[in-house]
């Protein structure tokens, strides 16, 4: 069970990172715009960045781990590049894994981290703020904006045609099992310290072979979905799943927050955000955890939008960016 929810290190963030980028595409894939119009859109979109960055600091003391700050961050640039040419997105998104290896060698990448207990000791200073966002965050805009730009060329493509999903799900087939297979041979074969750090490392750092791979996984599951969805799209249960990833900002504050208390209090142990010496739970029941507190989210959702459009944070950004 342990190896099984390790499969969701990384592959669940890229997805939602992607999927982000890929919504902020589709909001302005027009060729016909006015100035006046992508002057609004800009806007739209910026706001919508500040709202998730403010968010997102607010819940930092609670939750270190936090993701917003830097998806508003990655929507911040975003805004910038709205209306190139979508081949520039992969060139931005190749600049950011280059500048990360780049800084590498600048900085070191441990710089600030108490690994014992995944604090980050100058957060709250300038320094530390900038260097945690643009470098050795969690989620740092360097390599992690590469996500968000491969999401803003997906979000350019032709889905009407078939092609492009099976052209999608296959590229992302072939970089999955290509890395894949290099980290089997390097476990197996490769015996130097150094690269073998680098192919096997998980989420952080994220070195190219990490990335290459959820890459792979989010370019697999999208196509599968979007088929999944056009085949079914009267399904009771897809309909329910569409709702509830359309409120996936509410859900993650209240996982973060609600979620972890609950689990908390059925664990007997003091959350903290930070890793302590208390005894950690069962993979079993952290996968059980995990489902229940799922379902009750599709629950939730199908009741929420009987009557509203949309989630409640995310009412609430639609109002502060529109």
């Amino acid at each position: 069970m342990g190896r099984f929810l390790n499969l969701f290190v990384g592959n669940s963030t890229a997805i939602f990172i992607i999927l982000a980028g890929m919504g902020v595409s589709l909001m302005s894939n027009r060729s016909n715009y006015s100035e006046l119009e992508k002057k609004k859109l800009k806007s739209i979109i910026l706001k919508r960045s500040w709202f998730l960055v403010a968010l997102g600091l607010l819940l930092f003391s609670w939750w270190p781990g936090d993701i917003l700050h830097f998806y508003g961050a990655y929507m911040h640039i975003a805004a910038f590049f709205l209306f190139v040419p979508k081949k520039y997105y992969l060139w931005l998104g190749a600049f950011a894994i280059a500048g990360f290896h780049v800084l590498l060698q600048i900085i070191p990448i441990d710089t600030s981290w108490n690994f014992d207990t995944f604090q980050y000791a100058d957060f709250w200073t300038l320094q530390g703020f900038l260097r945690n966002t643009i470098y050795n965050g969690w989620n740092s805009i360097f390599p992690w904006l590469c996500y968000f730009m491969i999401g803003m060329f997906l979000g350019r493509l032709d889905w009407q045609k078939k092609s492009t999903k099976k052209n999608v799900f296959l590229i992302g087939l072939l970089l999955f099992t290509v890395f894949e297979a290099i980290r089997f041979y390097t476990n197996h074969y490769v015996t130097d310290e150094y690269w073998t750090h680098y192919i096997m490392s998980e989420y952080f750092p994220a070195y190219i072979p990490f990335m290459m791979i959820t890459i792979g996984f989010a370019l697999i599951v999208i196509p599968i979905c979007m088929v999944i969805g056009e085949k079914l799209p009267s399904n009771k249960i897809i309909n329910a799943l569409v709702k509830t990833g359309q409120m996936t900002l509410s859900f993650y504050i209240i996982h973060i927050t609600i979620g972890m208390l609950i689990f908390s209090k059925l664990t007997g142990q003091i959350y903290t955000g930070y890793l302590t010496q208390q005894a950690p739970s069962s993979p079993l029941f952290i996968f059980s955890f995990a489902c229940m507190f799922y379902l009750i989210c599709v629950l939730f959702a199908i009741v929420w939008t009987k009557k509203f459009t949309h989630g409640p944070l995310e009412t609430i950004m639609r109002k502060i960016s529109n």
